[in-house]
């Protein structure tokens, strides 16, 4: 069906019952399917030759907009907190108020340094961010196919679509939901705008009622992209789904996560670099039989 799944970086706990999804998709067909996606880690590389590659906002924290005293405060949040969002001993009810801690004061501290608007494309550029290998095709399906991709990101909406705009795949089927930045008449950064979105409270409740929404109601087979627990959230709330692959990119400490990751996503790619898998299961859903 799918060459793809016989790479070594998969991890499957049920095959039979992923390959039964996977066929009523492509029994289906395009016309029934959305793809909804986390961004960071996810779309966008977790690492090359070794070393991490940012996220949307690394790439804010680590950028020459950013103070020296800026950076190191928000190093100290990162420190402080990304342990709590990954610790798999704690509880959900304990981590959400630590996020929107977390997140609160970030946004603030950037709020501080008086970011401009003109300064995001240049800021992109200069990073060392990277879309996933195999990005391309990936954009390129959804888009030919006229498949809604909803990238649902707890990072930030301005840089995030920058980084897509600038890979030339910034398409019509392309929808974000994130943390956007708002701009004085002088493009300056004043407030982050609400509702805050963090890694635990991605899910369908910000978009009710919303016109994406509404247009989506037919499209109940769905194939979820990300890296983390808390993206598992993202297709609920959505009316009457019929069909879920959950596919999830464990990019780090591999060998303590794996049961969990294998426990909540049908399919698990293990410090895969690639969307190979993704658009090997696309390729087989989307070519006319």
């Amino acid at each position: 069906m799918v060459p793809e799944l016989e790479k070594a970086t998969v991890r499957i706990r049920q095959p039979e019952r992923v390959r039964g999804i996977i066929r009523t998709l492509r029994e289906q067909g395009g016309a029934k399917l959305q793809v909804i996606s986390d961004f960071d880690m996810t779309l966008s590389r977790f690492g090359c030759n070794g070393r991490r590659c940012p996220t949307s906002h690394n790439i804010l924290d680590t950028s020459r907009v950013v103070s020296e005293d800026g950076r190191k405060k928000l190093k100290d949040l990162l420190h402080y907190y990304y342990p709590i969002e990954i610790d798999p001993n704690r509880t959900l009810e304990e981590k959400c108020p630590l996020m929107v801690e977390w997140w609160t004061r970030a946004h603030e501290l950037l709020v501080q340094q008086k970011i401009r608007k003109d300064d995001i494309a240049q800021i992109v550029r200069e990073s060392e961010v990277m879309l996933r290998d195999g990005f391309k095709e990936f954009f390129d399906q959804l888009h030919k196919n006229s498949v809604p991709l909803f990238i649902f990101s707890a990072g930030v909406g301005d840089v995030l679509e920058e980084i897509i705009r600038q890979a030339s795949v910034f398409y019509s089927n392309v929808n974000v939901v994130s943390n956007y930045m708002d701009f004085d008449d002088d493009g300056v950064l004043t407030h982050f705008k609400a509702p805050l979105i963090h890694t635990y409270n991605k899910n369908n409740s910000v978009l009710q009622g919303t016109d994406y929404f509404q247009q989506l109601s037919t499209r109940t087979n769905i194939i979820l992209l990300g890296d983390s627990m808390g993206d598992l959230t993202m297709a609920d709330g959505i009316p009457s789904v019929e069909n879920i692959l959950k596919i999830g990119f464990l990019n780090d400490k591999v060998e303590e996560r794996r049961g969990k990751y294998l426990e909540a996503y049908d399919i698990v790619l293990e410090s895969d670099e690639t969307l190979d898998v993704v658009n090997g299961i696309l390729r087989y859903i989307l070519t006319e039989t």
